[in-house]
């Protein structure tokens, strides 16, 4: 009867870790290698969090020795009911940036999760020991964790399989569509951004579909099939991500498209990728396993693009700022608070554009999307209005006013690249500027030292930074200080929360304020 009781009470009590756990392992990508990674950095914090439950497992240990089975086991159902009560509560005050999301495959892990906790705390009660109340409050918290484990191996083949259903389906759709165009976009950074210029030129005259926000994996893209293509669509254009070897490849052989344009190849998930030379490579399949027949769209401006040698004897169509031997170059550049223009010289000729984008990398994503429409036969009276027309890209150096206030809203996955252009296109907005950042994070050995070079950037552009995250912003901290950046100008916050309590304090509705990149929870320490 007691064992019953004090099952139901640490299931009660299991109730907010397990969310806990989920979480993590979410937005780790249902990937046990990056949560095996994240767990090691966080397992200190994971014990200290909740100091509570460490001292009431030491407690409900004495009391096993000390007190009658009945008396345990009282005191330990009523123990882990206070326990829950306290995690609950504290649960409910958190704001999470990125709360856990109920999918089907989140769901499904929980119930395999559950069963899992049921069938370990069945067998430990057969012992019929007083130290099962010490041991179900010790699996229950801390446990969990381990938990994922055997709970992914069981998920993963089922996910697997519904997975390649669906994949299938959509591929079936993409066959059966006729003489649907294709576009093809990936890179290190810059994805999402030019694939809605790309589609907000090409829908100035096809009917043109996209795949939304960052729907860039297998299943993101099936869905977007599934659900959104219809015989009417002319163009599809399909933003393409990875994280790892054989991403690429993997969405080419799904996919199918006739036109590719890598945007940058950068050290981004490093931690997944190992090498720089792994990188470089699977971006580039993109171009490489394009039809014969096909256009590859490259910039130029990156080294690492100019300098691969590509073996796939497809058209290529180059584009570029700094850099002059190109196809479509973009010349005398020039930013405003509400906007930018620019010149596009092609061969012979010279485009004036204006745009309500900011930022030489936007300006590169224009480019890029020039290239796309020129190919398709668009005309450039027709170009010059979708740049001028088209809306700014959400949480892409994207101009806002919050409150009254100027923000440039960065916050989507700062990277090296575009955090350096999202500091100098601040440097040159008028009055005070601020800056609000918890640094850049997945780039392996090189994190600390690309952290360190992006304080340094921001030290002639930004009149006051605020870094969210002790732990993480240290690097930039030390790029500021060690630089000849005033202290008394840096601000340290646990919670972008913070942030925005000093900058409604302090700033001035005439003062621009820059928020670059937002990191998941997992990340924010």
């Amino acid at each position: 009867m007691w064992q019953f009781i004090i099952i139901i009470c640490a299931f009660i009590f299991l109730l907010v870790p397990e969310k806990h756990a989920l979480h993590m392992f979410q937005q780790n990508r249902y990937e046990l290698t990056r949560f095996t990674t994240w767990l090691k950095e966080n397992k200190i914090t994971i014990f200290k969090d909740n100091i509570v439950v460490l001292f009431s497992f030491i407690l409900l240990l004495v009391l096993s020795f000390v007190s009658s089975e009945t008396l345990v086991y009282i005191l330990s159902s009523i123990c882990l009911l206070l326990l829950a009560f306290l995690l609950i509560t504290k649960e409910k005050k958190k704001n999470y940036i990125k709360p856990l999301v109920y999918t089907g495959r989140v769901k499904r892990q929980i119930v395999v999760l559950n069963a899992l906790v049921f069938i370990l705390f069945f067998v430990l009660s057969k012992f019929s020991t007083k130290l099962l109340p010490a041991l179900l409050l010790l699996i229950a918290y801390y446990g969990i964790w381990l938990l994922i484990y055997p709970m992914a191996c069981v998920t993963t083949p089922i996910e697997k399989a519904v997975q390649n259903y669906y994949i299938n389906d959509a591929k079936k759709m993409l066959q059966n569509h006729g003489n649907l165009k294709i576009v093809g976009i990936t890179g290190s950074y810059g994805k999402t951004s030019t694939k809605n210029v790309v589609r907000a030129i090409l829908s100035q005259k096809y009917n043109t579909l996209m795949t939304p926000s960052s729907f860039n994996t297998p299943m993101g893209i099936t869905r977007t099939i599934r659900e959104m293509l219809k015989p009417i669509h002319e163009i599809f254009v399909c933003e393409m991500g990875a994280d790892k070897v054989g991403d690429i490849t993997e969405l080419m052989n799904f996919v199918h498209p006739q036109v590719g344009i890598v945007t940058s190849i950068g050290p981004q998930h490093l931690q997944t990728f190992k090498t720089q030379e792994n990188i470089t490579h699977e971006k580039m399949q993109m171009i490489e396993m394009l039809p014969k027949d096909g256009v590859g769209i490259l910039n130029y401006d990156n080294e690492l693009i100019r300098n691969y040698k590509v073996k796939n004897p497809v058209k290529i169509i180059t584009y570029g700022i700094q850099n002059e031997n190109v196809d479509y170059r973009a010349v005398d550049i020039q930013y405003h608070p509400t906007g930018s223009s620019f010149t596009v010289v092609h061969q012979n000729e010279r485009i004036a554009l204006t745009t309500k984008l900011l930022g030489e990398l936007n300006i590169l994503n224009i480019l890029s999307a020039i290239a796309c429409a020129r190919n398709y036969g668009i005309s450039w009276n027709v170009i010059e209005k979708g740049v001028k027309e088209m809306k700014q890209v959400e949480h892409r150096l994207e101009l806002k006013k919050i409150n009254g206030y100027t923000f440039i809203d960065d916050a989507f996955n700062a990277n090296p690249s575009g955090a350096h252009m999202a500091v100098t296109v601040l440097g040159n907005m008028p009055n005070h500027k601020y800056i609000v950042t918890p640094g850049m994070i997945d780039l392996g050995e090189r994190q600390s030292e690309i952290n360190y070079q992006f304080g340094k950037d921001m030290i002639d552009n930004v009149d006051f930074v605020i870094l969210v995250g002790k732990e993480q912003t240290a690097p930039i901290y030390k790029g500021l200080t060690e630089n000849g950046y005033p202290e008394n100008q840096i601000l340290v916050v646990n919670h972008v929360r913070e942030a925005f309590t000093y900058i409604y304090s302090h700033a001035s509705t005439s003062d621009t304020i820059l928020l670059e990149n937002d990191l998941p929870d997992a990340f924010s320490k």
